[in-house]
């Protein structure tokens, strides 16, 4: 009788047991199949975001809702054996039903988050660098510009400056959501770094310049640039005039010195004294007027051979180049004067108690051949000598 009792017992066992091991492989069929294959083949891409501190339990009900995987309790166990529970890096997400659990958990596991763009285009300051950074969505405009006054900052970076003027490296950047201000700007300041290379540390030694130098010089030739073959010539202008102790006479450097500029420089700037303002002051402003891009750095290390001390505008983004003060006064009055007369820029520039014969005898080479406007000039001199006398 014990006998029998205890082939049964075995008998029930072993069903017991080939129930379970049947059972087990059954489960691990479903967990295979379910790793390996994707929920939906024709499913689309959609954001899915894994916030700062979620648990698995989390992720996985809400990858289940989003319909990207078929069952959250096998993605729970999956991850598990896989040891990955505490490995899951937050931040967004590009991912479809079309991507099996196993990749997903792969993509989790590298964070190979959505990055966003931010395109900071040359010649910025730090303002308008702060402006796009904020409007990108990563952070406040203030907290960039502050961070860019911050000397500890600016230390650790190893930038010798007092702000990151001119080391915020214009370029096209992606970032994921939620990095810091910091972050940010150390990857334009790292990047300046790679740009500006041992070589052209070494050229700049040897011209005797600092970089700190470099970078401001760049920043002005950067503004004054219209048309990008020029940068080398406009560049050769700037250091024939540093060679000669002249002043460099930049507009660009005189509108950085102003606070609230309006956007229309007028001869009154010229004669404000700030830091900035080449007309007033001799060589470079303290530090750059903008954030100069690599060919505007390149043309500071390496001008143009020329002679020419002058530049004006030709109003079609280009320059006219020249050696002497009497060819540039040529320039300015073909390029720049003789557009500008007309009744209403007359009007702007008409007779007033400020005004000297020398002024007057100025415009004569440009309305001799007008006779309605050699008129309209003569009668603003009689009527202007009728009120002020002698003073003209």
């Amino acid at each position: 009788m014990a006998k029998i009792n205890l082939k049964i017992t075995i008998i029930v066992f072993l069903i017991l047991l080939l129930f379970l091991f049947s059972g087990g492989f059954f489960f691990f069929q479903k967990i295979s199949s379910f790793v390996k294959k994707p929920f939906n083949t024709t499913s689309i891409e959609k954001v899915f975001s894994i916030r700062p501190g979620q648990n698995l339990t989390i992720i996985a009900k809400n990858l289940e809702a989003d319909s990207i995987i078929s069952n959250k309790t096998y993605f729970k166990l999956f991850t598990r054996y896989k040891k990955a529970e505490k490995n899951l890096q937050a931040g967004e997400y590009i991912l479809s039903a079309s991507k099996s659990p196993e990749q997903i958990l792969e993509i989790f596991l590298k964070g190979r988050v959505k990055l966003h763009r931010i395109t900071i285009p040359e010649g910025l300051n730090i303002n308008q660098v702060a402006t796009l950074v904020e409007k990108a969505g990563f952070c406040k405009k203030e907290q960039i510009i502050n961070l860019c006054h911050d000397k500890s900052f600016i230390l650790s970076l190893g930038i010798k400056a007092a702000t990151l003027e001119g080391y915020l490296f214009p370029d096209t950047y992606f970032f994921p959501k939620g990095t810091s201000c910091r972050i940010v700007i150390k990857t334009m300041v790292t990047h300046f770094n790679s740009i500006f290379t041992e070589g052209w540390r070494a050229q700049a030694k040897k011209m005797n310049f600092s970089i700190h130098d470099i970078v401001t010089l760049a920043s002005i030739i950067e503004k004054e640039t219209g048309d990008a073959s020029e940068r080398p010539l406009i560049s050769s202008v700037f250091h024939n005039r540093l060679k000669k102790g002249m002043r460099l006479e930049s507009d660009p450097t005189v509108i950085y010195g102003i606070k609230n500029f309006d956007g229309n420089i007028k001869r009154k700037h010229l004669k404000i004294k700030t830091p900035y303002n080449t007309y007033q002051i001799k060589g470079l402003p303290p530090g750059p007027i903008a954030n100069p891009g690599a060919l505007s750095l390149q043309a500071a290390l390496h001008p143009a051979h020329t002679d020419y001390l002058f530049f004006v505008s030709k109003k079609d983004t280009t320059h006219q180049f020249s050696t002497t003060i009497k060819e540039h006064n040529q320039a300015v009055r073909k390029y720049q004067l003789k557009k500008k007369l007309s009744f209403k820029v007359f009007k702007v520039f008409q007779i007033n108690d400020q005004c000297t014969a020398s002024d007057f005898l100025f415009f004569i080479p440009f309305i001799k051949n007008n006779q309605i406007l050699f008129f309209h000039f003569l009668y603003h001199i009689f009527d202007n000598i009728g009120q002020h006398g002698s003073k003209i």
